[in-house]
Parts: structure tokens; sequence; C-alpha cells
């Protein structure tokens, strides 16, 4: 008994126990607040940074601010040719190119040109669903009423477009969003009238005829639609 409680049992007794305390520090006691053992099967719950995530809506870029026009529009080099600097048509159109800068005056020409030739056509030929994208409301209503007055009078119309000859900007405007070009085009054509019959009543088959025409666009530059309206029509 007493060889038990000698004194080599009694350190190897308080190694154990100086053993056995340090474990429990390390590995600690049981509490009911522990996490559940790792399941490699079960759903990975998100963290704080994925929950943020998946709150957050993305808005929609928005536009970078523009550049002053100064920056971005080399006036004299779009107006070269169409408006001398100073002039209340440059100062205009300038305006016009600021709230709309894909506004090309060259290219305006160009487009007015085309519409024109389509226009005169289409009058002639009594092509209504040509003429009615093309034309401001209206215009388009007097148009119409003389396709229909010479519908009624069962006249016929042949108009023959031999060429435009120069076409100008004389006038804008910028009232508004509301931008306003007036064009003189200066044009060769040849017009017959004949009616029920057949019979010539106006104008001449066989001879070429100059016609001025002072015509005016309009578009609203913060449409979507880029297309421009004939707004008035008035012969020089």
């Amino acid at each position: 008994m007493s060889d038990f409680f000698g004194i080599e049992n009694l350190i190897i007794l308080a190694i154990a126990v100086a053993i056995f305390l340090r474990l429990r520090s390390v590995l600690g006691r049981r509490t009911g607040n522990e996490r559940q053992p790792y399941d490699p099967y079960a759903a990975k719950p998100a963290d704080a940074k994925d929950r943020a995530r998946d709150n957050v809506v993305t808005l929609p870029r928005q536009p970078s601010a523009p550049q002053s026009a100064n920056d971005s529009i080399d006036l004299d080099a779009r107006l070269k040719g169409v408006a001398k600097k100073g002039t209340p048509l440059y100062e205009s159109l300038g305006a016009i190119i600021t709230a709309d800068p894909s506004f090309e005056p060259k290219s305006f020409t160009q487009g007015a040109s085309m519409a024109y030739e389509m226009v005169v056509t289409a009058f002639a030929n009594g092509e209504r669903d040509t003429l009615r994208p093309l034309l401001a409301a209206e215009v388009y209503e007097g148009f119409d009423a003389a396709i229909a007055a010479r519908e009624a009078a069962v006249q016929t119309m042949s108009t023959t477009l031999i060429g435009i000859e120069k076409i100008a900007i004389t006038d804008a405007s910028l009232k508004g969003t509301v931008a306003r070009v007036t064009t003189r085009i200066d044009s060769q054509m040849i017009t017959a009238n004949y009616d029920k019959a057949g019979e010539l009543i106006s104008g001449d088959p066989n001879k070429v005829v100059d016609v001025v025409d002072v015509w005016t666009f309009e578009r609203d530059t913060v449409a979507d639609d880029p297309n421009w309206v004939l707004v008035a029509t008035e012969s020089a």
C-alpha cells in the first residue's frame, strides 16, 4: 500500500493530471453551441459577402458626361462651304449641331436631294404611301388634295427629273429642341399633264424646264427617329 503511494507513483499521477488538464484546455468542453459536423453534400451557406451581393441590384450605366461643344465639335470643318463664319446661318446651324452632334449639313443636303426626287416622282404618280412618311401632316394634306383633284378630273401627270443642278441651305433655326433647315433646290425637269383622253393640257413632254423650289425640313433633335420631314414648300 505504501509502495503504491511512493514518490514515483505520485510523480506519475501528477504528470497524468497535468496532461489531462492541458488536453481539456485545448479541446474544450461541449456546451451545445458547437458547429455541426461538416457534411460535404449539404448546401454551402452563403457568407456575408455573398449575401450582400445577392441583395445588390445592378443599375444601368449612365453615359459619361459629354465634352464641351468646343472640345468635341469642329464647327468650322462641319460648316465649311455651307455657311460663312459670323453669319446668322452659321450660328443657327452651329446651334443645331450642338443640340444634335450627328447632324452633318453636307450629308443633310444629300438626303434632301434624295427626298426631293422621291416626293416629286411620288406626287406625279399619286403614290400617297410614299409621300406620307416624308411629309408633315399639313403638307401631306395639300399634296393629297392636289392628287385627289387630279384623280377626280381623270387627269394624269408625267414628271421626269433630269437632275438637281444645285442645292444649298439658305436658312436654319432651333426653337427648343426642334430644328428647321431650309434649302433652295435648283433642278431641271420635264412635266406634262394629260386629260382622260390622253390629250396634253399643260406642260411640254419635250421641253426641259428650270425649276427653283424652296423646301423646309424639320426634326426634333431629341427624338429617336433620325428622319427629317418636309414642313413647307414654295417656288422661288
